[in-house]
């Protein structure tokens, strides 16, 4: 009955890392359909990257439930939740940052444009690695050391983010634009680069999973 339990949260957390990778790869078509200006479809995108993410958060409500039931040793039913829970915060940066752009409708210069999708894409493509680094885990398809150096590349990728944030941000507050519009702009930034960064304290929280359940 243990067993059934775990598998049971193991098959519900590897349906929560696929919406956590489609709600991203939803979020990023979104931002570059608002990036070349066809609103229309950014708007339907976006509706669809807030639909995975509630159903992501759905998913999170069973996980809880099953590890409530009994599922897993008690020293670790915490430590599961939370590796849900980061990857929940994962989704719901990517949602935010399709409701900053719809909402806010910031206006991006032509020739920043193309900064922009570089970081939305290295930012909001985080979600691959991080789900092969917990499918990895928690399919047992690899050794741990191998899952822990996956979650590592999240960290890298993260490490990419920044730099990129680091010289759009330059090229921003060099720029001829009002101060009020450098500051939405970097503000639109930081909602984009938040998605990486919510990435890579979930690959932290799946080291420490990993790092308890050693032999």
């Amino acid at each position: 009955m243990l067993f059934k339990k775990e598998k049971e949260v193991i098959d519900l957390i590897e349906q929560h890392v696929d919406k956590m990778e489609a709600c991203l790869e939803t979020a990023m078509d979104t931002l570059q359909a608002y990036l070349e200006d066809d609103i229309a479809r950014a708007k339907t995108l976006a509706r669809q990257t807030d639909a995975l993410e509630s159903e992501a958060d759905m998913i999170r409500h069973q996980v809880r439930d099953r590890l409530y039931s009994g599922a897993y040793m008690p020293v670790l039913r915490e430590d599961i939740y939370k590796l849900v829970e980061s990857l929940d915060r994962v989704a719901n940066a990517a949602e935010k940052c399709c409701d900053t752009f719809l909402n806010q409708r910031p206006e991006v210069p032509s020739e920043l444009k193309p900064h922009f999708l570089k970081i939305v894409r290295a930012s909001l493509g985080i979600g691959a690695p991080l789900k092969h680094a917990v499918l990895c885990y928690l399919q047992g398809i690899c050794p741990v050391e191998v899952s822990r150096q996956h979650a590592r590349e999240v960290g890298m990728a993260e490490s990419k983010v920044d730099s990129l944030e680091w010289d759009l941000t330059k090229l921003i507050f060099s720029s001829e634009l009002s101060y009020g519009h450098k500051v939405h702009l970097r503000r639109c930034l930081d909602n984009i680069a938040s998605v990486s960064d919510r990435a890579e304290n979930s690959a932290d929280q799946l080291e420490l999973v990993s790092l308890k359940t050693m032999n």
